[in-house]
């Protein structure tokens, strides 16, 4: 396909993909469930982060957190008490536990009352370009109070190689526009074009496959060339494109 081809074939895959039908399916539908932003933040974070493996397990897991932090997550991190960390221990998805939770729910908390909440850690600490070094400062920020070193895998780095697929992937979900019906635009002072693709196995073999990536591992490398021929394609919104590759990829098996 030619430059102007391939853009036409994924602005049509991204308008068709990027439908309230979408959630149906995804974990995205969780923070769906709320209207107060904070809730959403939260609960956006949360899923995100146990967003690996199966996808059906992936929204039952996340809808038992939720009923954990009794379907009041901003309510339930700013004013919990120890005994409530206590009755987390149950939970469990993949690796992520209910030490892991507790610990996230302890941090919350600390980034709310000490850094005034998650957005502005990150549009404070955006590039001119990226939010990735954002995303590794968030990351030293998360885990400044003591915890267990185990934890730290829960939140990925870009800037020591990861794609840090999740937390992009959250953010897209917090940024781009709500229009669609589909992500939130709840953070106003962070442009779209800033935004970087969720990068996963599907989304990666199929921009491999379209000539949108040849690097083989998905790493921060593979993101960074991803990033820069889809803002080629759309300098303005580049992530809408991780619908049309998610799409081809898991419903379409392109």
């Amino acid at each position: 396909m030619t430059k102007g081809e391939l853009k036409r074939f994924l602005d049509e895959k991204a308008a068709e993909y990027e439908h309230p039908k979408f959630l149906e399916a995804d974990p995205l539908q969780i923070p769906h469930r709320f209207s107060k932003k904070e809730d959403i933040e939260i609960s956006g974070f949360l899923t995100a982060t146990i967003s690996w493996g199966n996808r059906k397990s992936i929204i039952n897991n996340a809808s038992r957190l939720m009923g954990l932090l009794d379907n009041s997550p901003y309510d339930f991190v700013l004013n919990h008490h120890k005994n409530d960390l206590d009755a987390l221990n149950p939970f469990v998805h993949r690796t992520f536990n209910g030490q892991d939770l507790g610990y996230f729910i302890t941090a919350l908390r600390h980034i709310y009352n000490h850094h005034g909440g998650l957005e502005p850690i990150f549009s404070l600490g955006q590039g001119q370009k990226s939010l990735q070094g954002a995303i590794s400062t968030f990351k030293q920020l998360f885990f400044e109070l003591p915890h267990e070193v185990r934890t730290q895998k829960h939140v990925s780095d870009p800037l020591k190689g990861s794609a840090a697929k999740r937390i992009n992937m959250f953010l897209r979900w917090m940024v781009r526009s709500s229009m669609k019906g589909v992500d939130f635009n709840l953070w106003k002072e962070i442009p779209p074009a800033k935004l970087s693709c969720p990068l996963d196995v599907h989304s990666g073999n199929v921009a491999r496959k379209l000539k949108l990536l040849k690097r083989k591992q998905n790493d921060a490398k593979a993101l960074a060339e991803l990033d820069d021929n889809l803002r080629k394609l759309d300098p303005l919104d580049p992530v809408k494109y991780d619908f049309a590759l998610f799409g081809l990829g898991v419903f379409e098996k392109f």
